[in-house]
């Protein structure tokens, strides 16, 4: 069956990079993927599958039924949206719209999904249960995942397979890991209530901007003197609001930023620990504050035997030797971590990184470029782990 994947892959592979050009040179920002999953929708139609759309608001799904009448569904994600970025490539198939670019490469994670759709429905008779494709939108906010999820995609399923590209891997080769993948990403908002005053005299006043750089600066030591070093946290701060004139003492200062941790019990408690840091230092300057912590993403937690069936059907597709076990998870942030809330499931990091290059720009950089050979590691990978699950009844 591992032949008949790659033969039929490599039958449409000239299509596949069609479909990415074209998606790449049409990009759509988060919760505006109208176009996109149009095209979708189409591709998956014109191959035999059951098509939802407007689905998490502007997704898709695509359902695929195997030999076995059982509800039990394994899905596929991919993600759809695109970053508001200039693209600076010389590509003859760059973006067309002005300030709108792939990447992040979810053109290559859509096109993958495709793929593995389109060989998947010709080996229907052989697939052992249904498999569920969804093309998510809004990824890159961070809200796609719940809007698909509030549309009951999650429903009857039993586990979930997924993909991001990886420029520091070369194409032709994938990222497996165990464990944790990527970090909670959580929004922080602090206010700094002060009192104004003249900027000749701030003992008479209190300064909201001085306690605002008190704060930060005693985040950033306590968590290298009070955190686990062996489970980090980041906290960025990355936009500060405050102060009315250059000779007036500000009476209000707000703080937002990021915080990113991989552990769930360390999360727990950061939103009590950053309080009393705040209110620590306020109370020393009698200012008043206030803390607003906002949960976003979970971490993505790897399945151990997802994982392994990862593994081991890019292994047996393309050797031990392209097959790279990460030792480190990222502290960037996926939203796949929300399907992992009602389903295990598995994410790998599927390289397209080109050899020859000293350079691979990273993700969201304006001359993020691609290999597009890796979007035929992709399909394979993913299209052949689809048929071990079956086979395999289900792990």
């Amino acid at each position: 069956m591992l032949n008949r994947i790659k033969d039929l892959t490599t039958n449409i592979s000239s299509r596949l990079v069609e479909i990415r050009r074209h998606i790449h040179a049409h990009p759509e920002l988060s919760g505006e993927e109208y176009q996109t999953a149009a095209f979708v929708a189409g591709v998956l139609s014109a191959n035999g599958l059951h098509v939802e759309e407007g689905i998490g608001k502007t997704g898709v799904i695509g359902e695929l039924q195997g030999t076995q009448s059982s509800d039990t569904i394994l899905a596929i994600r991919t993600d759809m949206d695109a970053l508001p970025i200039q693209e600076r490539t010389s590509l003859e198939y760059a973006s067309r719209i002005e300030g709108v670019m792939h990447a992040c490469g979810h053109d290559i994670h859509t096109t993958v999904g495709l793929g593995t759709a389109m060989v998947l429905s010709q080996i229907a008779p052989e697939l052992g249960g249904k498999v569920r494709f969804l093309f998510q939108p809004a990824e890159e906010i961070a809200q796609g995942a719940n809007w698909m999820v509030k549309d009951g995609v999650m429903n009857n399923v039993a586990a979930i397979l997924g993909l991001h590209v990886f420029p520091s891997i070369p194409a032709g080769s994938v990222g497996i890991r165990y464990g944790a993948l990527t970090a909670a990403a959580d929004n922080l908002e602090i206010i700094i209530i002060g009192e104004s005053g003249h900027g000749a005299r701030p003992h008479e006043a209190i300064d909201a901007i001085w306690i605002a750089a008190q704060v930060i600066t005693s985040l950033q030591q306590a968590i290298s003197r009070t955190q686990n070093p062996l489970r980090p946290v980041v906290l960025s701060i990355g936009q500060i609001n405050g102060g009315r004139a250059p000779n007036v003492i500000a009476d209000k200062v707000q703080l937002l930023g990021t915080v990113r941790s991989l552990h769930p019990e360390t999360r727990d408690k950061l939103p009590q620990w950053i309080e009393n840091i705040v209110a620590n230092v306020c109370n020393s300057y009698n200012a008043k504050y206030q803390v607003n912590y906002h949960r976003g993403v979970p971490s993505v937690q790897n399945d151990n035997a997802l994982t392994q069936l990862l593994q081991s059907s890019a292994e047996e597709a393309w050797t031990n030797n392209c097959v790279q076990i990460l030792p480190e998870p990222s502290l960037g942030a996926e939203d796949f971590s929300v399907y992992l809330e009602h389903a295990p499931g598995s994410m790998f990091r599927l390289g397209v990184g080109y050899e020859e290059r000293i350079i691979n720009h990273p993700l969201h950089h304006p001359q993020f470029e691609v290999d597009e050979s890796a979007i035929i590691t992709g399909v394979v990978t993913l299209a052949y782990a689809a048929y071990k699950y079956w086979l395999n009844s289900g792990l």
